[in-house]
């Protein structure tokens, strides 16, 4: 791999990881389409690292206030450690189906064809779900921030997130839609994602580098993982800090669009 494709690829992991529209899908197929080998567990491991940076830095500040709240019981901190226990339980839907389905989805899911059906149809879907919590809004229906998630929309979203490791869905897509039908705002939604991506990213990321201690670097050299690891870690921070201003002012028509065209666009290149 070459200094080029480690940034190209590193910026596209930490894109595409927070912002809805698949990371899995772009970094399976992009490799498919420019000719290039697969990037390898070592390189896996190391840009999702860097993802994992950019969300622990961006949201330092209410980690911090998370952690503390665990660490004593006064009265103020109740949402806090609230939130903590929600952040924790949403790992188990997710961490069910990688346990029993990791191998099952890595064998037969692994595909451009199935990365395309996946970003057309979840991204019809979360279309749906952004213009339902508009009406909702415009109704004077009182949405649910982050502060006052109940446990039910906590496992609805939690269950999303399961179906996420189905390349062409999007982890951040598919909670953020299951948020908006949940009836969290938009804030709240993007928020949320974020912060229960922390330890799924953790885990994905540790399994990565558990693989990489038994199967080596290959011939990756140290300068490109970590270009590759910097490159995730600045545009994940960029594209965390682009979409929470973007869903506070506009919807999410812009990456529905997306996924639809880059969908189609995928069915033509199979066709062809």
């Amino acid at each position: 791999m070459t200094i080029l494709q480690a940034i190209i690829l590193g910026v596209i992991q930490g894109i595409a990881e927070f912002l809805p529209i698949s990371s899995s899908g772009h970094l399976i197929f992009l490799p498919q389409l420019f000719g290039w080998q697969d990037q390898g567990i070592a390189f896996d491991a190391i840009v999702h690292l860097g993802t994992l940076g950019a969300v622990v830095v961006y949201f330092r500040k209410k980690i911090m206030a998370i952690i503390q709240s665990c660490m004593k019981r006064g009265v103020d901190d109740k949402l806090n450690q609230r939130l903590a226990i929600l952040i924790i339980l949403s790992i188990i839907p997710a961490g069910i189906v990688g346990l029993f389905g990791k191998s099952l989805i890595e064998e037969n899911l692994r595909s451009v064809s199935v990365i395309a059906f996946g970003l057309i149809f979840w991204g019809i879907v979360m279309f749906f779900g952004d213009r339902l919590n508009q009406k909702w809004k415009k109704e004077g229906k009182e949405l649910v921030d982050i502060n006052h998630l109940s446990g039910k929309q906590m496992l609805f979203v939690a269950c999303a997130q399961a179906i996420a490791l189905i390349p062409g869905t999007s982890r951040s897509g598919i909670t953020m839609t299951a948020g908006l039908f949940a009836g969290l705002d938009k804030k709240a939604v993007a928020e949320f994602s974020f912060l229960m991506s922390i330890p799924i990213i953790a885990l994905a990321g540790g399994l990565k580098v558990l693989e990489l201690i038994q199967s080596g670097m290959g011939d990756l050299t140290v300068t490109v993982l970590f270009v590759g690891f910097i490159a995730s870690a600045l545009s994940g921070f960029v594209a965390i800090a682009g979409l929470m201003k973007i869903v506070q002012k506009w919807n999410f028509t812009p990456f529905v669009i997306y996924r639809i065209v880059l969908g189609i666009a995928l069915i033509s290149w199979i066709v062809m």
